[in-house]
């Protein structure tokens, strides 16, 4: 294919739109409402791009239409080019008026109530017509956002899903786990402790399938345990918090957990963890140009976290 003497005069950005929302909604019909239009006027301009590619995009039944092989690899293309074309008009919005614009983060929860938390504050109160989406989850389900390209970066810990050709990855500071307890727990009390001795203890843990619950199985097992029975498995940051402060559970958290608001509330166990460090980063698409806003973030993130490296 020509893309100078053919294609690149025949190919439409409108025909490629069509083409993305038909396969998104499964169906002709259902594409044609959503874009108001008529449904030959759809299914016209998918022929045309067709014919001017040369290849059929879609199948049609009567369950409705699914891409070919070629319309799946044209729509991953061009997914990333509306993307970038939407950051594009973003861009000049915020270098017309830097008070204003969206950023979409993906953050592991623990950073996000701490230094994500943070950062996003003082940006805010400089230009409060900013707006920020968060989408919190484990460094899987971030990885998954961000190649999807539905946020535009993820602070989260850095383990060995972050492998490929087509990511960047900056760390911040290096972060250790620490056993946490309610203020009221026993526990608090000694002042050293093995961690053979919690092992019965009622404790709240990731479950065994997520990234969070591998790095837990990894951390006991470095100390020749087998990881504790659970009496509560979740995912939920705010629920293992609100399950430490009845005096009774245990759990592992990142260290700045507790230096979160309504932290105080839980204290770190003398128990030595000091082979549980691992680095927490940025993570961003290598093949997608950061917004002002983005890089703007970045540089306060890298400001933030500062302190957090020294301290660790």
């Amino acid at each position: 294919m020509q893309w100078d003497s053919h294609l690149g005069r025949r190919l439409k950005l409108r025909e490629l739109y069509i083409l993305l929302e038909v396969i998104q909604a499964k169906g002709i019909g259902r594409a044609a409402e959503r874009l108001n239009m008529s449904q030959p006027a759809v299914s016209n301009a998918i022929a045309d791009l067709e014919r001017a590619i040369g290849v059929r995009l879609l199948d049609r039944s009567r369950q409705g239409v699914e891409p070919t092989p070629y319309g799946s690899a044209l729509i991953k293309r061009g997914v990333a080019v509306f993307d970038e074309l939407r950051q594009g008009i973003q861009d000049i919005e915020f270098l017309a008026d830097p008070t204003a614009g969206e950023l979409r983060i993906g953050s592991a929860e623990g950073m996000a109530a701490g230094p994500v938390l943070a950062v996003i504050n003082r940006i805010s109160r400089r230009h409060p017509r900013i707006v920020f989406h968060i989408v919190t989850g484990d460094e899987e389900r971030l990885l998954h956002e961000l190649i999807e390209r539905n946020i535009e970066l993820a602070v989260t810990r850095l383990t060995g899903l972050v492998t490929g050709k087509h990511l960047n990855a900056e760390i911040l500071f290096d972060e250790p786990l620490v056993v946490a307890a309610g203020s009221r727990n026993p526990w608090t009390r000694r002042r050293r402790i093995q961690l053979a001795e919690l092992v019965n203890e009622p404790w709240t843990l990731f479950p065994p399938d997520t990234t969070g619950g591998a790095v837990l199985t990894d951390t006991f097992r470095a100390f020749g345990l087998e990881p504790p029975r659970a009496t509560v498995f979740t995912v939920s940051l705010n629920l293992r918090k609100a399950l430490l402060a009845t005096g009774r559970f245990l759990a592992v958290l990142p260290s700045a957990a507790l230096t979160q608001p309504g932290g105080s509330s839980l204290k770190a166990l003398r128990v030595d963890l000091t082979n549980t460090r691992r680095p927490t980063g940025i993570i961003t698409l290598k093949n997608r140009t950061l917004s002002p806003l983005a890089q703007l973030f970045i540089e306060r993130m890298r400001a933030a976290a500062k302190p957090l490296a020294m301290g660790h």
